[in-house]
């Protein structure tokens, strides 16, 4: 088997606040079993983040608690390191891009284009408060997307859809500062001619989407934005905070963080090679086109690591330096909520890493939140999803095949590894299935499938429990003592299997299940096969996984906000309030795409005597022409809104399926048009 190359970063979270569940399920838990995998499968891998410690939400977190920011990041630096290390992160080196070592890198690379004339100085209209009298950054500004109509989008970006637009172009903006209406006041800027890349950008996404298969969040994202035209961006912000321009008459200005800190990666592997004192480290990796690059990132940093970090890399190979390596996928995540809402720090929920890790083992949560990844779409996390995922699989399935099996060995074969007698069909199926499964997780894990491969490590575990049990050796034991060694054998040749494919995901507890077998892991090509010879003396047995009481759960349950537990049931609707709503039968007779959004459609759709317009968030899902005279379940008496400048009147009924695509409700052809559902 070839070995191969591989860079691993993970998205470098802003050093302004704790990391949260929410942050491990997205960027960090799926990349670090992943480089777990690939580290047992022997190839030359490092895994690379670091705290971002510049931008906007620095500052913002500064000027509440009226420190510098310099207070705010070594805080939390050092809490999410911390944080990171308690949870098992292999991280190979965890960088922070206020070290002189990324500002270096930063000014390097500004310097390279800007001495090439590859950016384009011009003056812009940026956001100003008055009453402040200060220029606007993007995160002091809030008001509605031009796109989708969020009313919490950003001065130049909106989260929710995920478009980037000019300043001018938001809707209704209102400084954070000082609650004003900001004026767009002329300033001057460099601009990274992002457009130029836009060709080359689209044959490298198809390229690396051909030959390695991206997600396909991923791939609409990055359609989305090609269709709409990518533009040239300012790479320059008027702040006193990052670093500094490094050119004459640019005082007051610093490089804009979208553009510095994904440099971060390579300024973390710099200082990778000084740590090891090897100085041509970082170059083995990043200069080699050989070099497979893997970004784990969550959904709202899609259009950083495919569009605008390639084409940074880009820009720098065409000066015919070194040529750095390209991301070969970026397995991006969607959002994990918390107990059916979205983490916030200002409603206080949520719960950090550091605090769930005072209450519960680290590994406890890596399996929870693995077995659970938003991987195609949104998932939640709840305290009683999360009891029940400790005690009816980690201790009801994994930790009572271990536990039954290692107390028959040693009751009765002192501990040691017994004789493989002859073998009946049932026992050559259950070798077969230990020797099938590693190359099963393995197929799974190269696709970036890190839950179903860690749904199906826990399977084996089940047919470990069902293989103990059909072969009963309670009662072969007396019957038939060598047979009844068969059996423990291969139960035992099974948790070996299980300590090693589990390893990557649980690594505090497969040591301990290492040190009860006596034994270490093999590479991940020798897995599923029988390691433990005939007579190896076993350690004793410990308790994994212990279970977790209801009165633990409860308390935590019983901590989170009344206000927003409240809020919650008020959502309940009572059966008078659900007869008001009108759902009936439309027939939809036109259908087109809404300009400048990927996600919008404009219907028109006839009811009994009425036609009206419905703009419908299918567009990813449906062409228009698929929808025509279709007969679908609109709710008719819902008071009409603007998306986008048009006018809606009504909304379509859609089921969201477990792949995160939407399937409109369709009514068979005999159905009147405005007939009414009940």
């Amino acid at each position: 088997m070839v070995k191969e190359k591989i860079i691993v970063t993970s998205a470098l979270p802003y050093a302004n606040g704790n990391i949260h569940l929410g942050h491990l399920s997205g960027a960090y838990l799926p990349a670090d079993i992943y480089v777990r995998y690939k580290r047992f499968n022997g190839d030359d891998i490092i895994y690379i983040c670091g705290s971002d410690e510049h931008g906007v939400p620095i500052t913002i977190s500064a000027d509440k608690e009226k420190v510098s920011p310099q207070v705010i990041i070594d805080r939390y630096h050092e809490a999410n390191k911390k944080a990171f290390e308690r949870f098992g992160m292999s991280f190979d080196n965890y960088s922070r891009t206020s070290l002189p070592i990324h500002h270096e890198t930063a000014k390097e690379f500004f310097l390279n284009f800007y001495n090439r004339g590859l950016f384009v100085e011009r003056k812009s209209l940026q956001f100003f408060d008055e009453k402040a009298n200060m220029f606007l950054p993007d995160r002091y500004v809030e008001g509605t997307c031009p796109r989708c109509g969020n009313e919490e989008a950003r001065s130049d970006e909106c989260e929710n859809c995920g478009s980037l637009y000019d300043p001018s172009e938001l809707l209704n903006p209102k400084s954070k500062i000082t609650g004003a209406t900001p004026t767009l006041k002329e300033t001057s800027h460099y601009y990274f001619p992002l457009g130029k890349y836009q060709p080359a950008l689209e044959k490298y996404v198809d390229e690396m989407n051909k030959k390695y298969g991206w997600k396909d969040n991923v791939l609409q994202y990055c359609r989305g934005w090609f269709k709409d035209g990518l533009k040239e961006r300012a790479i320059t912000r008027d702040l006193d905070w990052g670093i500094k321009v490094p050119v004459d008459g640019a005082e007051g200005k610093v490089i804009y963080v979208w553009f510095e800190a994904v440099l971060g990666y390579i300024s973390s592997t710099k200082e990778l090679s000084q740590i090891k004192n090897d100085p041509d480290l970082w170059k083995r990796y990043w200069l080699d086109p050989d070099t497979k690059y893997i970004a784990f990132i969550g959904k709202d940093n899609v259009v950083f690591h495919t569009l605008i970090f390639p084409a940074i890399l880009m820009a720098w190979n065409e000066g015919g330096k070194e040529q750095y390596c390209l991301p070969q996928n970026v397995p991006a995540n969607e959002f994990l909520n918390f107990e059916g809402k979205k983490f916030s720090k200002s409603r206080n929920w949520g719960i950090d890493v550091d605090e769930f890790l005072n209450l519960f083992p680290a590994d406890l949560l890596r399996y929870a939140l693995g077995a659970n990844l938003p991987e195609t779409r949104d998932t939640d996390f709840y305290w009683k999803e999360f009891q029940m995922r400790n005690n009816s699989e980690l201790a009801d399935i994994l930790g009572n095949f271990i536990n039954r099996t290692f107390t028959f060995v040693f009751k009765h074969f002192d501990g040691k590894v017994p004789a493989l007698g002859k073998l009946e069909k049932i026992d050559e199926d259950m070798l077969k299935e230990i020797s099938e499964y590693p190359k099963r997780i393995a197929d799974l894990f190269e696709k970036y499938k890190i839950r179903d491969g860690v749904n199906e490590i826990m399977n084996l575990a089940r047919e470990g429990n069902k293989y103990f049990n059909d072969t009963e050796p309670w009662k072969t034991v007396k019957s038939d003592k060598e047979r009844c060694g068969t059996t423990l054998n291969i139960c035992l040749q099974t948790i070996y299997t299980l300590a090693e494919l589990f390893y990557p995901v649980l690594p505090f507890s497969m040591e301990k299940l290492f040190k009860m077998l006596n034994s270490k892991p093999v590479d991940w090509k020798e897995s599923g096969k029988p390691q433990l010879a005939e007579g190896h003396k076993l350690n004793a047995a410990e308790i994994l996984f212990p279970k977790i009481e209801d009165e633990k759960i409860e308390a935590q349950i019983n901590k989170l906000p009344k206000s927003e537990i409240e809020a919650g049931k008020n959502d309940l609707i009572s059966y008078d309030d659900f007869m008001k709503t009108q759902l009936r039968v439309a027939e939809i007779i036109e259908a087109e795409k809404v300009p400048k959004s990927d996600k919008l459609l404009k219907l028109k759709v006839k009811l009994e005597n009425e036609e009206r317009q419905i703009i419908a968030g299918i567009a990813k899902h449906y062409k228009p022409e698929e929808l025509i005279n279709k007969k679908v379940v609109i709710v008719a008496n819902l008071q009409p809104a603007k998306l986008m400048g048009l006018e809606s009147k009504g909304m379509i009924l859609a089921v969201e399926n477990a792949d995160g695509t939407l399937q409109v409700l369709n009514v068979s052809e005999s159905v009147k048009n405005g007939t009414r559902v009940k």
